[in-house]
């Protein structure tokens, strides 16, 4: 499936097998989860994506081809998950002090080069990762973005006991797990009247859910905002304790209105997440399993992705949209 033009259907196209050059490997896709940032690329509110363009960044699949003097841990036959961080220099400022995923010419998978809307896509070996055997292709999928995005998120709100989460979509049911899964006290925000959402959330474990136009009962020493609208900034910002942490999860977010600086004094504190480091994944896919974290998907043959993405974009989802390349 390849996208031609921002704001438009993908295209579906044949394309030829690829090859894998130095250090890289050709892999076989068999599922690529649907991520909101796939949205943003289409509707056009991400700049300049590589086009033509093969979408999708949560891919998982198998090694069919290793490129020549790839110094891999991966075996022909192996199976590995493809993440949205798809290579970096290693030599610039960031990359050299541990935060790869600041790096100023890194290249992003599905964005501004070729991802898993295919049956093959070529990969770096090093931006691979070998995936947790108790989660089949379609269960595993999700974790690949919307549960690193999270973890990244979730990591960044440290220790803070009175957790709360402004959206409750992919990343924020799946990392709402691991929260709990370490004793936190959950506060989960959902667009106002949403009471199935904040029903789910409940059923979850979580201790209070309301209306994102609502105050929790009790100060929080941390939020994340998952939902992609700016005005839930300065909102989450009067909910914390002071001290406390507004972490912004998204890759695109709406524009954030101005707010009095009493609600930021105090030494509270607003971060966003870019990206996430390679040790990130590592610690989160050996994480996943033994909370266990589970997503719920909803599968899509590989020639139906513009309808996966037209109900992604209509909230018509009973799940996580999964697409799978072999229909049977």
């Amino acid at each position: 499936m390849v996208l031609d033009n921002p704001r438009k259907p993908l295209l579906l196209r044949d394309v030829p097998k690829p090859k894998p050059g130095r250090g890289q490997l050709l892999v076989r896709v068999a599922t690529c989860a649907v991520c909101r940032t796939d949205l943003h690329v289409v509707d056009g509110e991400l700049p300049d994506p590589k086009l033509p363009l093969i979408l999708g960044h949560q891919i998982v699949g198998r090694v069919q081809e290793i490129g020549e003097e790839t110094d891999s841990k991966f075996q022909i036959g192996d199976r590995v998950g493809i993440p949205w961080l798809g290579w970096t220099d290693g030599d610039c400022a960031y990359c050299r002090s541990g935060r790869e995923n600041l790096c100023d010419n890194a290249r992003f998978t599905g964005y501004t080069i070729n991802g898993g809307y295919a049956e093959f896509t070529v990969v770096d070996a090093r931006f691979c990762f070998p995936l947790p055997k108790r989660y089949n292709d379609v269960e595993v999928a999700p974790l690949l973005c919307a549960g690193l995005i999270g973890y990244r998120s979730y990591r960044k709100t440290g220790d803070a006991r009175r957790l709360g989460i402004y959206g409750f979509g992919n990343a924020a049911h799946l990392i709402a797990q691991v929260a709990l899964y370490e004793g936190r006290d959950l506060f989960v925000f959902t667009r106002p009247g949403d009471t199935k959402t904040q029903q789910n959330a409940k059923t979850l474990g979580a201790k209070w859910t309301g209306g994102s136009d609502e105050m929790p009962p009790e100060k929080l020493d941390a939020a994340i905002i998952f939902a992609s609208v700016g005005p839930l900034v300065p909102r989450a910002l009067r909910a914390l304790a002071k001290g406390g942490i507004v972490v912004c999860g998204g890759i695109h977010m709406s524009d954030i209105p101005s707010f009095p600086y009493a609600d930021l004094w105090e030494e509270r504190v607003i971060t966003s997440v870019a990206n996430l480091p390679r040790r990130d994944a590592d610690e989160f896919l050996e994480l996943a399993p033994r909370v266990p974290v589970k997503a719920h998907t909803e599968t899509f043959p590989l020639q139906q992705a513009n309808i996966a993405l037209d109900r992604f974009r209509a909230g018509k989802l009973s799940g996580t949209a999964v697409l799978v390349m072999d229909a049977n």
